[in-house]
Formats: structure tokens, C-alpha cells, sequence
């Protein structure tokens, strides 16, 4: 069998993935450059710019590892146990210059398509559980999109985060939801949704006993119809705005025969 080569192993990645995630990259590499005191404070974080520009890179060096079939172990899949890997990982890496950081997140980020070539098939084991490969590449795109949006909005710039590259995140925010559901959140909830993202996708929530599924078709009948803005539902699914002010800015819409079941869904979650 002949080997895949690098153009059809990108090919083999939802269109635009691959530019999305270079792009990005980039994008926040631009944020970075030129910054001399990368002290200056994320908001609604611990981390300084410096420090969530190291996990960033830190971060991308991880997933062109684990794309490259490298084992490597960080965490459990719970929000403690990546919180705890993070702070050992950026407390043994000193980096916190822009222009080196902003380099190496290019690179590693390059680094993780590339290794794409030739190792498309199969599943890698990730910080939140097994995955395809062209997952996890939607995962390093998400993964960039959540920490460029806070080094863009400590610095001043507009964040890079656009209805196209909600899209493409949305094979790795599938995916995981059911893996950071908060299990005091949903004790005991039985109840369906169907998420709309505005003028695109769609797709089907379900809780049973409180175990969550996601399905690329919406349930038959569900409970709950939610319709969110691409930008807004990426954002409160990371965890970076708030669901009340989102309705209140008339980005979210709700109905069905549960429709005050939408005040609860984002609760459900815990974003790592």
C-alpha cells in the first residue's frame, strides 16, 4: 500500500482546518511580537501574558507530539488534574519572552500538521481522551482560538475568532462535551437539546440519568431548542463570556417544550 503523502493527509482533514490552524497561529504570533513586559495580567485569569503564551506553546508542542504517535501524559481529563499538569509544566519551563513564544507556537503548530503526513488514520490518547487525528487537530485550532482570545483581549487587539473557525472546532467541542460534563450539574437530568449555531450546524444533545451523548443529528423531539451565535456559543462553551449577558444581547434564543432548560445548559459543563 502506498504511503499517504503530505497533500492528501492535509486533504484529509476537514477543508480549511489545516489554514485555520496556521493562520491562527500566526494571528496570535503577531499579538505577541513586539510585547516587552509580558507581566501584564490575562483578565479573568492567574496567568500572565508570558504564561499563557508559554502554556500555549507548551501546549502545541504536546499536540504535534501526540499527532506524531508520541505517548504523552498530562492529566486525567478532569479540569484539576489539567490545571495541576499545566502549573508543573509551565513551573519547569522559563520562557516568558513574546518574540521566542510567538515563534514557537508557529512552530509547533506547523509541527503538528506536519506530522499529519503519512499517520492520518488511527486515534492518539489526549488529554481528554482518545481521539482521531483530525480531531485533535480541531482541538489544537480550539485549544489556540480560547488562549489567543485572552492574550488579544490583555493586549489590546482584536481577537481572532470568526464564525468559519467555530466550524471547524466543532468536531473537537463534540467530542469532548460529553467528557466535561459536571457530574453534580447533571445528576439525575433526563432531557434533550438541539443546538443551532446561526446560518450553520447543528447537532443533538441527550442526557439520560445524567450521561451525556452527542450526535451529529438533533433529537426527534427534544426539550430544548437552542439558537446561539457561532462566536457567542464558542466563547461560552470555553467558558470565556457570560450566559445571561448573551441572551441579554439577544445571541442566544430558546424554545420548545422545556425552553428554561437553555438558562441551564452551559452549567452543565466544565471547561477545562
Amino acid at each position: 500500500m502506498e504511503s499517504v503523502t503530505g497533500r492528501d493527509a492535509l486533504d484529509a482533514l476537514p477543508e480549511g482546518l489545516g489554514d485555520a490552524v496556521r493562520t491562527t497561529a500566526e494571528e496570535i504570533a503577531a499579538v505577541l511580537r513586539g510585547v516587552a513586559d509580558t507581566s501584564v495580567p490575562v483578565p479573568g485569569s492567574q496567568w500572565t501574558v508570558g504564561e499563557a503564551a508559554a502554556h500555549l506553546a507548551q501546549a502545541n508542542e504536546l499536540m504535534a507530539d501526540l499527532a506524531a504517535g508520541q505517548e504523552r501524559g498530562y492529566g486525567d481529563g478532569t479540569p484539576q488534574s489539567l490545571a495541576a499538569a499545566n502549573e508543573r509544566a509551565l513551573a519547569g519551563f522559563e520562557e516568558r519572552a513574546a518574540e521566542p513564544l510567538a515563534g514557537m507556537i508557529v512552530a509547533h503548530a506547523d509541527a503538528c500538521l506536519a506530522a499529519m503526513d503519512g499517520t492520518v488514520a488511527g486515534s492518539v490518547v489526549t488529554p481528554l481522551g482518545p481521539m482521531s487525528r483530525a480531531v485533535l487537530v480541531s482541538y489544537l485550532l480550539t485549544h489556540m482560538l480560547g488562549h489567543g482570545y485572552d492574550l488579544a483581549r490583555a493586549l489590546g487587539h482584536r481577537h481572532m475568532i470568526d464564525r468559519e473557525r467555530v466550524a471547524l472546532s466543532l468536531p473537537f467541542l463534540m467530542t469532548a462535551m460529553p467528557r466535561v460534563t459536571d457530574a453534580a450539574a447533571t445528576a439525575r437530568l433526563t432531557a434533550g437539546y438541539t443546538i443551532r449555531l446561526w446560518g450553520g450546524a447543528r447537532f443533538g444533545v441527550t442526557f439520560t440519568d445524567g450521561a451525556a451523548t452527542v450526535t451529529p443529528r438533533p433529537p426527534a423531539r427534544p426539550d430544548c431548542t437552542i439558537l446561539i451565535e457561532p462566536v457567542t456559543f464558542f466563547l461560552m462553551a470555553l467558558g470565556r463570556t457570560d450566559p445571561y449577558g448573551a441572551i441579554a444581547r439577544g445571541k442566544v434564543f430558546a424554545w420548545g417544550r422545556k425552553p428554561w432548560l437553555a438558562l441551564r445548559f452551559p452549567g452543565l459543563f466544565k471547561a477545562p
